[in-house]
Formats: structure tokens, sequence, C-alpha cells
């Protein structure tokens, strides 16, 4: 089993900045990729990032050159820098993690999830 915490959302206006912060713990060695998705109400969850061990990164291109997805490896612990946010960007963002492909791209791919820590991007 794996389990990952996420923490760092809250509210900030057009134009700011967050980082939010996954932890992992359990079985991670065996952990091919993790991924941060969001999903917005009356939407489905969509990937924003992927970084895989070998740290190789993706974005949806709704993100790109705003967020940046990392990893620290010595303490287990994924980050989403979001730069430039914008009210669309607004949702629950949920941290994933999987054993399988680490091209991961759908969320029935991804193993384990966290509990969603709440972005809100408001004037």
């Amino acid at each position: 089993q794996v389990q990952l915490v996420e923490s760092g959302g809250g509210l900030v206006q057009p134009g700011g900045s967050l980082r939010l912060s996954c932890a992992a713990s359990g079985r991670i060695l065996s952990i091919n990729a993790m991924a941060w998705y969001r999903q917005a109400p009356g939407k489905q969850r969509e990937l924003v990032a992927r970084i895989t061990t070998g740290g190789s990164t993706n974005y949806a291109d709704s993100v790109k050159g705003r967020f940046t997805i990392s990893r620290d490896n010595a303490n287990n612990i994924v980050y989403l820098q979001m730069n430039r946010l914008k009210p669309e960007d607004t949702a629950v963002y949920y941290c994933a993690a999987t054993h399988g492909p680490a091209t991961a791209a759908r969320v029935d791919e991804y193993d384990y999830w966290g509990q969603g820590t709440q972005v809100t991007v408001s004037s």
C-alpha cells in the first residue's frame, strides 16, 4: 500500500502562486510515476502534470509554462508549483501514484490517490 497526503491548497487571487505538496509513504519503491490531477465542479477529473521515477515530466496544455512538477526523492515528496493562476484553475487537486506504466494518463491507471486539496482562484 501507498499513502498520499496533499497539502498547500487555499484561496489565491488571479495571477498569484501556490505550491502543493504530496507526501508519499509505504511501498513507494515500486511506484513508476506520480501525478497531479484536478477536478472542478461538474467536470471530469483531468491530468495536470506527471513525473516519472526517472524525472521525465508531462503537462496538460492548459498549464504548460505556468505549472511545474518536481520531486524530492530524499523525502518522498512531489510538488506542484503553480504560477500565474487563473480562475479556471479552481478545482480540487489530487495527488496520484501508479505501479503501472510510467506514461499512465487515465484515471484508472493510477493505483493510489490522496484526499484532495482545494485550490480557489478568485478576486
